[in-house]
């Protein structure tokens, strides 16, 4: 950062300070902000921008190392900064002839709309009252704007509520028997500058600084340290902004919209950010200040009307609202003030839309000439897409929320409210819509989870079970709503007063995590109705608009996208929606039926080869049936079918009842089923008997699988489809597991296609899901044909977190004390698992270049972890369905970022 200052005009020359940046790898928005950024931008196009200047955001990161101080030499640069400020203005800060009045606003590097701190008016005191009064002939604006000042930096700058100040002028327009804030008197406004001077006295012990330099420090520092305010980290955490960022200020000259009728203030948008059209939306305010309008002290009116009050300045408006769309080359959202008829624009910045309006203004903005294709796929954010691809509901229509929980699936869902699997699956089959509501879901909730429209937990993170297997299926889930009280054995649970039975309506919206009582309306989003052809594309604008986009991004990205998928019905959503085969098949929610969990447990159960054997054979046709299914509906695309991961003690029964129909069916009591359950349990099953560790120990298991796949597979070839089974085997620590598990593998594999007499497209392959397998991926790479990175288990190892309790138990307070920007279980974390990642993929291709590698984690459908997988050099990510259009957007994202 050498050479570079701490303060900076909007006058300043661009050039030379971009020109440096950009050497050093950095952005103008960096250093001056958003706002400031834009403000000098504004200012060098030729926009009527007041003057002002820029603290930057390396001077702010310098107050937060030194304790909330300024660093040495600061105060000097911004007071020099004033002195070439009032040279521009021909006005003098605090002097009552010819005085100059500021603003003091916050400007992160990305946007945060009222997130911290702003300051108007500063520079006032009594004497520059009294020399505007003179000045300008209008007391009421004068000691209007000196109010507000009073006001802001007593609540702003010294922590003062700013309630007791609205207290102050509410006497006042009560004692003189007015309602609006422009029908107070000029004595009245006189009146409440001096209350307010006395509350401030009151609360801080001292008067109103009248030394205007001492209010401009005294501002500047408290929009530094606004940087840190509860609502800001919160806004940063949910947005996934980082806290080391720091904020600039902005120092500019005031201009005032509240001199009169023909003075007003305005916020507005270059095109509509609900709907994407292109018209001017917003609002303006004849006589106010800009706080006016955005905090809804006074009703505002369309700004078209503008045109009615002051057509020259609309027009001028329009003009602008152009200009700035054809350099910035998306739509803006604007503030401006008119001061006695004269336009003055004090900022833009890139408008927060709507994901139907981002989709619309990208394709119109590539249709104007503004953008070339790689531009209009850049301007939609992926995670957006969520809205355009999950039922929805009518936000008009929503009813009080009740609770809300982790937003862990997003979508909309309304049914009624059941609390046991078994009951989910009884009347979803009768046609009826249910919420299955649990403490947290296990496997064995599969079949009743697979039954609901939607989940709802009590307890639990976004990487839950109930969160992993909601979004793998689509299915909107709200988990960890700590605020709903379950009684399993009343059958109901109680919410903020209310008591909801079994059967109950409840309604609840995923992407939010909110929970509603009732059933409220939803539907599906335009976007699937017409991939599942219950629409046509003509009747669907907003389809087209977004088939334009996907279209492009294929084009563009150089990275694959498949998708998660345990049934034919996922596996051809995802088709639609653009999946290129599938990254993961798991097996283990097959075995839960009620005809085979028997024969599975009985096949667990079983004390010689030959028992599990037979009990594998009744498994086979079963399994043969699903990966038929599976790989019909991706004919001609490969499909990764994960061989058994869980450890045994999920399959068998805990309950006694259950353990005696067991034991009836085994030969067994129910003390000695509840024996070998006990047996089979573990302390951390996560680290303990699963995966290929089965394989080995119980190699039954693998062999009935793999010739399911390949039995099925042979018949489609016969069929004419062109089927491409691809196995998985999973938890590989050691070249020596893998050597064993894929050496029966093959000769399970070769036997069937001889018999068969079939010849098949296939590829035998493992997952990399512990550290020490990226540690030899050089030796394991050696003998497979392909890596699927499972990112899920790799955080776990990495570290050393059980995912289903850390979330709720610690993971915020490390978000919170910044030991984490983000849950390494939502976003990949790309300095610990990333340099695993990174490592195996590089030792992998250097003992095997053919080596196909993706990531099948959660984080195959997360933008930022999609970016880093086309930055690592894998050949594709998988994902949950309806996350396939945020993969493939973000992936051409990626490549225009850094190409490859």
């Amino acid at each position: 950062m050498a050479n570079l200052k701490r303060v900076y005009m909007f006058s300043d020359d661009l050039e030379p300070i971009v020109k440096q940046l950009a050497d050093e790898g950095r952005q103008l928005k960096w250093l001056e902000g958003g706002k400031g950024s834009n403000l000098a931008i504004m200012t060098s196009i030729g926009i009527p921008v007041p003057a002002g200047f820029t603290v930057t955001t390396d001077a702010c990161l310098e107050f937060m190392d030194r304790g909330n101080k300024f660093p040495e030499g600061l105060t000097d640069e911004i007071l020099e900064a004033m002195s070439k400020l009032e040279a521009e203005t021909g006005k003098k800060f605090g002097d009552p002839s010819n005085p100059l009045l500021v603003s003091v606003r916050s400007g992160a590097r990305e946007s945060m709309p009222g997130m911290m701190d702003t300051v108007l008016n500063l520079g006032m005191n009594d004497e520059v009252a009294e020399g505007m009064v003179r000045l300008t002939g209008d007391e009421r604006f004068v000691y209007d704007a000196y109010r507000r000042l009073i006001m802001m930096f007593g609540d702003v700058v010294m922590g003062v509520e700013r309630e007791l100040f609205d207290e102050c002028f509410s006497q006042v327009k009560q004692k003189e028997g007015v309602r609006g804030d422009t029908e107070v008197s000029v004595e009245g406004l006189k009146e409440t500058v001096e209350l307010e001077k006395q509350v401030y006295k009151q609360h801080i012990g001292s008067d109103f600084p009248t030394n205007p330099q001492e209010q401009l420090l005294e501002a500047v520092r408290a929009v530094f340290e606004s940087w840190n305010n509860d609502r800001a980290i919160a806004y940063r955490e949910l947005n996934k902004i980082p806290h080391t960022w720091g904020t600039a200020v902005n120092v500019q000259t005031m201009v005032f919209g509240n001199m009169g009728e023909d003075s007003g203030t305005g916020v507005a948008f270059t095109r509509d950010p609900a709907t994407g059209e292109k018209r001017i939306f917003g609002d303006y305010l004849p006589n106010a200040q800009g706080e006016d309008v955005v905090a809804g002290i006074r009703t505002p009116v369309d700004i078209t009307e503008l045109e009615q009050i002051n057509p020259g300045a609309y027009k001028q408006f329009l003009d602008i609202c152009e200009k700035l769309e054809a350099h910035y080359h998306d739509v803006q959202d604007v503030e401006f003030t008119i001061e006695r008829g004269k336009l003055w624009m004090l900022q833009t910045r890139n408008g927060k839309r709507t994901a139907a309006a981002a989709v619309k203004i990208a394709v119109d903005l590539y249709d104007e000439g503004l953008l070339d294709e790689a531009g209009a796929v850049k301007l939609v954010p992926p995670e957006q897409l969520d809205q355009l691809l999950h039922p929805q509901f009518d936000a008009a229509q929503k009813p009080e929320i009740v609770a809300t929980g982790v937003a862990a699936s997003p979508g909309a869902a309304a049914g009624q409210v059941v609390f046991t699997a078994e009951k989910a699956v009884e009347l979803a089959e009768t046609g009826k819509r249910v919420i299955l509501v649990r403490h947290e879901t296990s496997p064995d909730d599969i079949r009743g989870m697979a039954a609901s429209e939607g989940i709802l937990t009590q307890f639990g993170g976004k990487t839950s079970h109930a969160a992993v297997v909601g979004r793998q299926m689509g299915k909107p889930c709200v988990v960890g709503c700590a605020a709903i009280e379950l009684d399993y054995d009343e059958l109901k649970f109680e919410v903020n007063d209310n008591i909801v039975c079994e059967g109950d309506f409840v309604s609840i919206d995923g992407a939010a995590g909110e929970v509603m009582l009732g059933d409220v309306a939803l539907g599906d989003s335009e976007i699937v109705a017409v991939r599942k052809g219950d629409l046509d594309p003509a009747d669907a604008p907003l389809y087209q608009y977004y088939d334009r986009i996907m279209t492009w991004a294929d084009e563009i990205r150089k990275m694959g996208v498949r998708t998660n998928a345990d049934t034919p019905e996922d596996s051809e959503l995802a088709l639609e929606l653009g999946a290129e085969g599938i990254g993961l098949t798991r097996t283990e929610h097959m075995f839960f039926g009620e005809e085979r969990i028997r024969i599975f447990q009985r096949m667990i159960l079983g004390e010689t080869t030959e028992e599990r054997e037979a009990a594998a054979a009744e498994l086979l046709p079963f399994q043969r049936e699903d990966f038929y299914g599976i790989l019909k509906a991706m004919d001609g695309k490969p499909v990764i079918i994960r061989l058994l991961d869980p450890p045994l003690h999920e399959f068998l029964p805990k309950d006694a009842d259950d353990q005696q129909v067991v034991g009836n069916m085994v030969g067994k009591s129910q003390e000695e089923i509840a024996d070998i359950v006990e047996g089979l349990h573990e302390l951390n099953p996560m680290l303990g008997h699963r995966g290929c560790r089965l394989g080995i120990t119980f190699p039954e298991i693998y062999k009935m699988q793999v010739r399911a796949i390949f039995e099925a597979a042979c018949q489609l070839k016969k069929e004419g489809l062109n089927p491409i089974p691809e196995v998985m085997i999973p938890l590989i620590a050691t070249a020596e597991e893998l050597q064993i598990c894929k050496d029966y593998t093959l000769e399970v594999a070769r036997g069937v296609l001889q018999e068969q007499g079939v010849e098949l497209e296939y590829m035998i392959g493992t997952m990399i899901e512990l550290p020490r397998a990226c540690l030899v991926a050089d030796q394991i790479g050696a003998i497979t044909d392909f890596f699927s990175f499972g990112t899920n288990d790799l955080t776990q190892t990495v570290f050393g977190f059980s995912r289903d309790d850390v979330e709720g138990k610690f993971i915020p307070a490390y978000i919170a004390q910044r030991i984490l920007q983000v849950s390494p279980f939502e976003s990949i974390d790309v300095d610990g698992v990333g340099a695993l990642v990174r490592m195996g993929v590089e030792k992998g291709r250097t003992a095997n270049p053919n080596l196909e590698i993706g990531i099948c984690g959660e984080h195959g459908g997360e933008p930022h972890s999609v970016a880093f997988c086309h930055n690592a050099g894998l050949d594709y990510v998988s994902c949950a369905p309806l996350r396939v259009p945020i993969a493939r957007l973000a992936a051409a994202q990626a490549q225009i970022d850094n190409p490859r």
